[in-house]
């Protein structure tokens, strides 16, 4: 005896939407997909920072305030032309070195200063400001440059 199976318009509203759902999902699933991202080491990347200022007063009355560069590190690979855009948000004036890349400078609340090089060699380039040191301050005002 053979087996006859009787599919309803119930049952196939059901398949159809069940392979319409599996459909979404594939597509949807493929949009997502992350890509692979290729530097070109040409290309010249710029990074954004700012002078930002922290201050407080303590319950005795003493003012604290703190300096310091935003972003604290940028990550850039060997042979990168990287432009820094630094914009002066707090603070009158800062004066500052990159050590290690001979790049002088100096920020002015209200202005950007833009710096221009080349990635040259691997290593870990600090920012300093010369006017917010160590010995003046709480701690100094100095963000990283990272050449991988």
């Amino acid at each position: 005896m053979s087996k006859v199976f009787v599919v309803g318009r119930k049952q196939l509203r059901l398949l159809g939407l069940a392979v319409l759902l599996i459909l979404l999902v594939a597509v949807f699933l493929k949009w997502n997909q992350a890509q692979t991202v290729t530097s070109n080491a040409d290309a010249e990347r710029i990074f954004h920072l700012v002078t930002v200022e922290y201050k407080t007063t303590l319950n005795d009355g003493k003012e604290l305030e703190v300096y310091r560069w935003d972003p604290g590190s940028i990550r850039v690979n060997r042979g990168e032309h990287v432009q820094l855009h630094i914009t002066g948000i707090n603070g009158q004036s800062h004066p500052f070195v990159i050590e290690g890349l001979g790049i002088k400078g100096e920020v002015r609340k209200g202005e950007t200063t833009i710096v221009d090089f080349k990635a040259e060699r691997a290593g870990t380039y600090p920012i300093l400001c010369l006017t917010h040191t160590a010995s003046t301050q709480l701690s100094p005002m100095v963000a990283y440059i990272e050449v991988n």
